[in-house]
């Protein structure tokens, strides 16, 4: 995808599941890769297979709910590359599985933490560059629990409805500043959060049980199908589209040469009766 070509990309949650899928998608598209994670070991194994494909990669181990960290790595990023154009906000946690009534209300908090907070540390660390430039592109990742309810894991749910409005709310606020701001629904696939899911037995509900199964015999979503609605999303293709939250089972491919209706892709659902 020749638009996304030496864009400096930052991705949270980088050294394993989604956000390392993503992060080897870019660097395979020619785009240059700040590696964000907690973890020294999976930062250190991404960019060992990044470089070995031929791709540029950047470490920088951080915590998204540190704020000043998250605006230490923009200033990495943009020391190093020169730009940042890019944030795919990938990190994220499920937060306790079982009914509220029985949830650590500390460990429910954390979820929200990371996966709302986290995601608005990231925006306000590199929103001030984009602005300045008047170009940026920030991808959020949603998950399941954002549109529909998703018993047992309120948290999750919670936090990730919360993120898409907030996507919705800062891509009208960013609008004239050349900013498109969307969130992704990569679909199920497999990650560490399968074999949580799994591990929680009857805790999960047994919807849960018996989707995480089949994600583990089939691997889900093909990882091909989370890079390329990505990389839509990053590109110039998609300046139009802004505010919206796009799954990779929707007919996304149309919206390069279609008009998108204020209404449609949003978490507000508006059915005729």
């Amino acid at each position: 995808m020749e638009t996304i070509k030496s864009k400096a990309v930052l991705i949270t949650g980088a050294g394993r599941g989604i956000g390392k899928r993503l992060a080897l998608g870019f660097a395979a598209a020619g785009a240059r890769v700040g590696l964000l994670a907690r973890s020294k070991g999976e930062l250190d194994l991404a960019q060992l297979e990044i470089e070995s494909a031929g791709g540029i990669a950047l470490r920088i181990r951080a915590d998204v709910t540190h704020y000043e960290q998250l605006c230490a790595a923009g200033e990495r990023m943009r020391t190093h590359f020169g730009r940042l154009d890019i944030l795919v906000a990938a990190a994220g946690m499920l937060g306790p599985i079982g009914p509220l009534a029985e949830a650590n209300p500390k460990f429910w908090a954390e979820a929200i933490q990371t996966n709302l907070l986290g995601f608005m540390f990231s925006c306000r660390a590199v929103l001030p560059h984009m602005i300045e430039r008047r170009s940026g592109k920030i991808i959020a990742l949603s998950g399941a629990g954002a549109v529909h309810p998703r018993p047992n894991f309120s948290a999750s749910a919670a936090s990730k409805a919360a993120l898409v409005r907030l996507v919705e709310t800062l891509a009208e606020e960013v609008r004239d500043h050349n900013v498109q701001v969307n969130a992704m629904a990569p679909g199920g696939t497999y990650t560490h959060m399968t074999d949580q899911i799994l591990s929680a037995g009857e805790r999960a509900g047994w919807k849960a049980q018996d989707e995480a199964l089949e994600v583990r015999v089939t691997g889900g979503v093909p990882p091909d199908k989370q890079i390329q609605l990505a990389l839509f999303l990053a590109s110039e293709r998609s300046n139009h589209i802004s505010g919206k939250l796009i799954s990779v089972d929707d007919d996304w491919r149309k919206l390069e040469t279609t008009t998108v209706h204020p209404e449609i892709y949003t978490l507000r659902r508006v059915q005729k009766v």
